[in-house]
């Protein structure tokens, strides 16, 4: 395999990877501020640091639940990368 042919192909799956592994807490935080930001309009509170708190628990949350996914990701990312250096020169 060429070298900037192998290069390119690490740069796409590592932006990929970021992509899939940043989704979940973003996804959750994105819905909990969308409910927050419903309820406040509802209720007529006005309050910026309402919605801290909330997203907080749902991104540690989500964070606690794919956590192992996440880390399984990063794992098979890294090892395959650092099986491919032999490939490399």
């Amino acid at each position: 395999m060429l070298q900037s042919a192998y290069i390119e192909q690490v740069l796409r799956e590592g932006l990929y990877l970021v992509l899939l592994v940043s989704l979940p807490p973003v996804l959750a935080s994105l819905g909990v501020g969308l409910i927050v930001s419903l309820l406040q309009a509802t209720t007529q509170l006005q309050d910026h640091t309402l919605t801290f708190v909330p997203k907080l628990i749902a991104v540690m949350a989500t964070l606690a639940l794919t956590g192992p996914w996440i880390g399984s990701q990063l794992l098979r990312f890294t090892q395959a990368i650092l099986q491919g250096f032999p490939l490399l020169r």
